[in-house]
């Protein structure tokens, strides 16, 4: 318990230390990833049955070579892969979303540096510092997340091509 403490005061003090925009970073990340675990869950659980029960569809047809039989064969390919590629274009925008979240925080964080120079002076380098430390917090926070998940959808986006690609050879085409 005291560790969960210490960890959610070390998250306070970062989110303090880089400004509100991180809340944005943090939802775009948490948002990314929920939708990420989701795609895993799908490839490994929910397709398998999908496939079987296409291919089972398909060998139970009689006919297997007319160009009406060929199209319902397309139909089925194409819904499988459109359930396949579906939130990909969300966790996509997500990961590109992120860097520019961060990006947000840096010209806030600026903003708050040049108005504290207008206020204050030049001076004090000790406001300018942390001015500055609230400006490239967020760009480092969203690179961050962008980074964890760009590797992620990348794989995800082989996985549906390499499942897809599996379905239409388990698809005798005559």
């Amino acid at each position: 318990m005291l560790y969960l403490i210490g960890l959610w005061e070390s998250v306070r003090d970062f989110i303090a230390t880089g400004g509100d925009v991180l809340y944005f970073v943090a939802a775009a990340l948490v948002l990314m990833w929920i939708l990420m675990v989701e795609r895993y869950w799908y490839f490994s659980s929910v397709f398998p049955g999908v496939k079987k029960q296409i291919i089972a569809d398909w060998d139970a047809r009689k006919d297997t070579t007319s160009w009406y039989a060929h199209r319902i064969r397309d139909t089925w390919i194409s819904q499988a892969s459109d359930a396949l590629n579906a939130r990909l274009i969300i966790i996509r925008t997500l990961v590109a979303m992120c860097p520019l979240i961060g990006l947000l925080g840096t010209v806030t964080g600026m903003i708050g540096v040049f108005e504290s120079m207008a206020t204050q002076g030049t001076g004090n380098p000790r406001i300018m510092a942390a001015g500055i430390s609230m400006a490239t917090i967020p760009t480092m926070a969203g690179m961050v997340a962008a980074l964890s998940g760009l590797f992620f959808s990348s794989r995800l986006e082989a996985k549906a091509k390499m499942a897809r690609e599996k379905l239409v050879d388990s698809l005798p085409h005559h």
